[in-house]
């Protein structure tokens, strides 16, 4: 029997539009994002006798949704041609530091965004998500999984069976790439 704070009947109404746009920023396809969802509620269906209640319901649906992601994520690393990495590239060669910080000398310039404003918020992220689906699909994924889903380096490695030094690559030029089409369709309008 499952949890008594769990309410599967009101899963669509409470959660489907939210955990929808959730998605969506992670994988820049509706399709896709509408199967993550249902996969979503599918997977808490099927384990929410398992279900302790150590966290909310919204939070555990937010967490298989997350996971649905990095399955995702972890599916299509395995189906993408693997770049060769590129010897000899450092991490700080010139724009980001170890901590993968932009470099004082390389760092954008303040792009003088009011970022509370929800108008401009909306069509930055509109902007952005376009910038991203023109990376390279390891690029994109190794981006989402970094910076959306908030994985460690190691963890995306194991993920998409890539090196360390090709990951650093990747994110690298993922930056690089969305801080050109940032400025040229953002902010040099």
């Amino acid at each position: 029997m499952s949890h008594p704070l769990l309410q599967p009947d009101k899963w669509i109404s409470n959660y489907s539009d939210a955990l929808y746009a959730y998605a969506l920023v992670r994988v820049n396809d509706s399709a896709l994002a509408e199967d993550i969802v249902q996969e979503t509620f599918l997977s808490a269906w099927k384990g929410k006798d398992s279900f302790k209640g150590d966290a909310s319901e919204k939070s555990w649906l937010y967490t298989i949704c997350k996971n649905k992601i990095i399955d995702y994520y972890r599916k299509k690393g395995r189906d993408i041609i693997q770049p060769q990495p590129i010897e000899g590239k450092d991490v700080s060669d010139g724009f980001f530091n170890e901590a993968e910080h932009w470099t004082t000398a390389d760092a954008p310039g303040d792009w003088g965004i009011d970022y509370q404003q929800a108008i401009e918020s909306k069509e930055f992220y509109k902007i952005l998500n376009g910038c991203k689906k023109k990376l390279q699909q390891l690029q994109q994924s190794v981006f989402v999984m970094k910076y959306l889903e908030d994985l460690d380096s190691e963890e995306i490695c194991k993920a998409l069976g890539i090196s360390s030094s090709n990951y650093w690559v990747l994110i690298h030029r993922a930056k690089l790439q969305l801080r050109a089409c940032l400025e040229k369709n953002w902010i040099n309008l």
